[in-house]
């Protein structure tokens, strides 16, 4: 603490320093200690008072310093403060970066997964149809080795059975079936069609096309406007004695004709007219599997 002192007058008969005047007696001698301790005690207020000027004058620095040192404190808070704010604002954005990416990771996720899923399926529908499609080839090619086997006994240039594009094709000529310009079979025609029909009694899930065929020698008769009229006609023939004769179901076959129009060969020479003069059989497995595998 401060060591309080108490104030002294300083208003001496004479001045501290100066010499008392002279007495006599026991009243000089006491006055004159009186005065050597008042002179004392001035000395001692006087160190005092300059204590107390440099004890002012060092707080007054202290304050000073202390202010200095408030105001760098002032100023690290604010840089502080600015700095962590800009910190602050920093990882917000990359908190806000990162839940962005977090979520267009999961979409992606979702959207990969989606994928893979729609091509699990799709590789399973195409294995399907793969397995249909090899079902329908081991048919067509056991039909065909059954239908050459049973038609051994007919001439090639009569008959002939062929697998393309997944079918089965049996072309008979009309040499075999028709004579000119008629679409009336004849008998070694219809031996032919009853060993086919016994063999598609035997494969139910078999579709059958018959397709007439002509070369480009005009014709027209009575019955026939033209070949394509004619080439209809003689289809129509077959199909009426498959499904009359041997009860295959009408709604498993279907009569076209293309007249002159799909030739074989060409029409130039008489070999390849009479190969152009031909009705097919086209074989082919049902496809409502393999085309309901395709809806899905």
């Amino acid at each position: 603490g401060i060591l309080a002192i108490a104030t002294i007058s300083c208003k001496p008969i004479y001045q501290c320093g100066q010499p008392a005047p002279e007495k006599s007696g026991m009243a000089s001698k006491r006055l004159k200690a009186i005065v050597v301790e008042r002179d004392s005690l001035c000395t001692t207020l006087s160190a005092r008072d300059n204590e107390i000027g440099l004890l002012k004058d060092d707080i007054s620095a202290q304050k000073e310093k202390i202010a200095e040192l408030n105001q760098m404190i002032t100023d690290i808070e604010k840089k502080y403060n600015e700095l962590s704010g800009a910190k602050l604002s920093e990882a917000e954005q990359f908190n806000l970066a990162l839940k962005q990416k977090s979520q267009e990771l999961e979409a992606k996720t979702r959207e990969l997964e989606n994928k893979e899923k729609l091509l699990a399926e799709r590789e399973l529908a195409l294995n399907e149809l793969r397995n249909v499609i090899a079902r329908q080839d081991s048919i067509t090619k056991r039909l065909n080795d059954v239908l050459r086997d049973a038609l051994l006994g007919f001439k090639s240039d009569e008959l002939s059975v062929e697998v393309k594009n997944g079918k089965v094709y049996v072309s008979m000529s009309d040499k075999l079936l028709f004579k000119s310009g008629s679409a009336a079979v004849e008998t070694k025609g219809k031996e032919a069609i009853k060993v086919l029909a016994g063999v598609l009694e035997k494969n139910l899930d078999i579709d059958i096309l018959i397709e007439g065929h002509t070369d480009n020698v005009p014709i027209k008769t009575a019955v026939y406007q033209d070949n394509w009229d004619l080439s209809v006609a003689r289809a129509t023939s077959i199909v009426r004695i498959l499904t009359v004769d041997y009860k295959i179901l009408p709604t498993r076959l279907t009569a076209s004709g293309k007249g002159e129009y799909s030739p074989r060969a060409t029409n130039e020479t008489p070999e390849g007219r009479a190969l152009n003069r031909r009705t097919e059989i086209i074989l082919s497995p049902k496809l409502d599997e393999i085309m309901q595998l395709l809806k899905q």
